[in-house]
């Protein structure tokens, strides 16, 4: 279920009057997979509560104003059971959603429902590539005795062969079965200590990107579960998004946990982060 919240204007985003072509957003309160620490599931109520706060407004560095623009809109929160069953429910809502021929900005929860998403999105595009931009490749065959955890969603999703490509950018803490992983699935990784300035990805095709906000250095988003010193800016990352040249067919934004964002850094980042590849996603599709 999707429930309407309300926009800027005073109306409320529905399930039932979307276009071809629109950007909606979801959000996916769910975090029974976390590895190390529960409160991702509090994000994307708290993204939203500072994107409205009135500190800043809903234009892109584009010039795009999220405010007023028909085709952006945000559907509210899943409610969903608990357990693998919540897996089958976030996957059938994208999965409608796909249906309905419009592109999904999912703002999660932990990344293990990264998952479900794209096994939504392999229904509908069966040449994806995949942009993960992350401080860990989350390649665990298991983790701790679960291969739904946070650390695995990638394992899966490469081993049922959800995407043509998964090129991993900022990655600084692959343990050896990870890299042993990496080259199982033919994984492409930079690692953060070969990133550059300039860094430019050639994808052929369209895109899904999936944004951990553990990617940045903690210094610029100490609100997330894992800290891994030495990773880049919120800016390093804005211009890699900024940098893409081809269409943005879904993305999602996750790992955000607001128990340990006291001044609201890392939930800026996140609502910024939103606006710029909601933006991305309205002007490449």
């Amino acid at each position: 279920m999707i429930l309407e919240v309300p926009t800027t204007d005073g109306s409320c985003g529905s399930f039932n009057d979307l276009r071809p072509g629109m950007v909606t957003v979801v959000g996916v309160p769910f975090d029974e997979n976390s590895s190390f620490m529960r409160g991702p599931a509090l994000a994307p109520a708290r993204i939203r509560e500072v994107l409205h706060a009135g500190s800043t407004n809903l234009c892109s560095e584009s010039g795009i104003d999220l405010g007023t623009e028909p085709r952006f809109r945000d559907l509210g929160d899943l409610e969903f059971a608990s357990g693998v069953v919540a897996f089958e429910q976030i996957e059938k809502t994208i999965a409608e959603l796909l249906d309905r021929n419009v592109y999904v900005l999912s703002l999660g929860g932990d990344h293990a429902v990264t998952y479900p998403i794209l096994k939504a999105y392999g229904k509908q595009y069966d040449k994806l590539n995949i942009l993960h931009l992350d401080a860990h490749p989350d390649l665990y065959d298991e983790f701790e005795g679960n291969r739904l955890s946070n650390a695995c969603p990638f394992a899966r999703i490469m081993e049922e062969n959800l995407a043509a490509r998964l090129v991993q950018v900022g990655i600084r803490a692959m343990t050896p079965h990870q890299r042993m992983q990496a080259e199982r699935y033919g994984v492409e990784i930079i690692e953060m200590r070969k990133w550059q300035p300039e860094l430019n990805l050639d994808f052929r095709g369209p895109v899904y990107l999936s944004l951990d906000m553990d990617v940045l250095d903690p210094a610029f988003a100490p609100g997330v579960s894992h800290h891994e010193p030495g990773g880049p800016s919120t800016r390093d990352v804005l211009q890699l998004i900024h940098s893409l040249r081809v269409p943005i067919t879904g993305a999602d934004i996750v790992e955000f946990n607001p128990k340990r964002d006291p001044l609201g850094i890392t939930a800026m980042a996140a609502a910024k982060f939103l606006k710029e590849i909601a933006a991305c996603m309205l002007e490449s599709n």
